[in-house]
């Protein structure tokens, strides 16, 4: 692309979009700025990219201004079917992401890691291992800062970490990672991708351009991800729980690689079968690239989770509280209901995403899910699902604030309020981190009054003593 010489839109003001402007109007781009939405966040990130000198423009200025640009950079959360995108497509203009933007201008080598779960998890693993060996690396991408705001730092001696959604594929086509990563793939998205054949077809697009010289790293486990292999020219390598293979799994409570004793399985700091096949992935991606076992071993000792993923953020009278908001899928909450230790109280909801909920009530009538407090746009759908696997302890509640309430009255001392919604957050949130630190501030709420109360609750219970005392006597 010649910058100078070419007009660009971007389209969506998030962090993605952000970062594409500024690193357009950079290379001397003349560039549009447009979102569908119009509220005080998007005014001031217009104003903010004005001054460097990007032009904002209304609604009714789109089918005009779209006419004179050459170039659509459209958001993640912009649908390739929206009216927008379709027009450009139409005319025979290029359509791309900020992906894309960062992967033509990247110049160090890059580790792509995609997935359905464990993307974050494993992408932050990487980053604290290479650090760990004193190499400049840097998680962008889809987690962390977009890629094109890490170009100058990365220049030709990091490594970019970059996690890859199935929404940045749809318009990402340039990448060629040197260690592609596939994770697994569940079911998630189908109210945007449609079908799951065209969710694996989207996954499976980050190993398109791997050549014999490139490493593409997969799960064995997963079915759908090794019959990728059949799709790349990459060398493969696996990572298994269960087999040992070619590349990286456990064996006498060690994590290994090609017969070699990485780490103890003790080393990792986090618990979960999830977690160990993060690490067996992030394991075999380091040792590609030449990392020492004692880097590794220090970063899995270090490692403490990604935040709102099976984060316990506190006790409140003896009911533990576990934020998981980035479940926002069946199997994501599946895995937590499995690896959260004891009782829970288990909270369900948000915007539906197109799968069915009757997986995760299978996985709940074998947990220790003692109840289930269901909110959101999706709640009849979710129980629904309930009731047909039998699953009859629920409550349904609306909204998520008062979910939550209802969730901790209902927990008994020892249980656990555990938030892993099994859902998109954008019925009532900008994103699962919000939802996440909503539920946070709830149990601040909750303990404030419980704070406030304690005095009156010590003079009912004094009370209670004085007259069971005068009926004795």
């Amino acid at each position: 692309m010649l910058f100078e010489r070419q007009i660009f839109l971007v389209a969506g003001l998030s962090r993605s979009g952000i970062a594409a402007a500024e690193y357009l109007v950079g290379k001397g781009a003349q560039v549009y700025l447009y979102d569908d939405v119009d509220d005080e966040n998007v005014r001031a990130t217009q104003t903010k990219l004005t001054k460097i000198g990007c032009i904002p423009i209304a609604k009714n200025e789109l089918d005009e201004k779209s006419e004179r640009c050459d170039v659509l950079v459209l958001s993640p959360g912009i649908p390739v079917d929206h009216p927008l995108p379709v027009s450009f497509r139409r005319a025979g203009k290029r359509i791309i992401g900020e992906a894309e933007l960062g992967a033509l201008a990247l110049a160090c080598p890059c580790i792509a890691v995609t997935g359905t779960n464990g993307k974050t998890t494993t992408v932050t693993m990487l980053e604290g291992i290479f650090k760990a060996a004193n190499k400049k690396a840097i998680a962008c991408g889809n987690v962390g800062r977009p890629l094109t705001s890490c170009l100058g730092e990365l220049g030709s001696d990091g490594v970019a970490i970059a996690e890859i959604s199935s929404f940045q594929l749809e318009t990402l086509y340039s990448l060629r990672p040197h260690v592609a990563v596939v994770l697994n793939v569940t079911e998630d998205h189908l109210n945007r991708h449609y079908t799951l054949e065209n969710y694996i077809y989207l996954k499976s697009r980050i190993l398109k351009n791997s050549a014999e010289s490139e490493f593409a790293v997969l799960n064995y486990d997963d079915a759908t991800v090794r019959g990728f292999a059949e799709k790349t020219k990459a060398k493969v390598v696996w990572f298994s729980l269960r087999e040992r293979v070619a590349g990286g799994y456990l064996s006498d409570g060690y994590f290994c690689y090609q017969g070699e004793r990485v780490c103890a399985e003790t080393d990792l700091a986090v618990d979960g079968n999830h977690n160990r096949m993060n690490a067996l992935a992030a394991i075999c991606a380091a040792k590609l690239f030449g990392i020492p076992n004692g880097a590794i071993s220090a970063a899995l000792k270090n490692f403490r989770g990604v935040k709102h993923r099976l984060q316990n953020v506190g006790v409140l009278n003896g009911v533990t509280f576990i934020d998981d908001s980035k479940a926002t899928n069946v199997d994501s909450a599946v895995q937590a209901i499995g690896s959260v230790k004891g009782e829970s109280v288990l909270l369900l909801g948000g915007k539906d995403k197109g799968y069915s909920y009757e997986p995760l009530f299978d996985a709940v009538k074998g947990s220790g899910v003692v109840h289930a407090v269901i909110y959101g746009e999706n709640a009849f759908r979710i129980l629904n699902a309930a009731l047909k696997r039998g699953f009859t302890a629920v409550t349904l509640c609306r909204p998520f604030e008062m979910a939550v309430r209802v969730a901790y009255l209902t927990a008994r001392k020892g249980q656990n309020v555990l938030l892993s919604p099994a859902s998109a957050s954008f019925d009532a949130f900008k994103s699962y981190e919000e939802r996440g630190d909503k539920f946070v501030e709830m149990l601040g709420v909750l303990r404030s009054e419980c704070e406030r109360r304690a005095p009156e609750l010590s003079e009912i219970a004094e009370a209670e003593e004085i007259g069971a005392a005068d009926e004795v006597e």
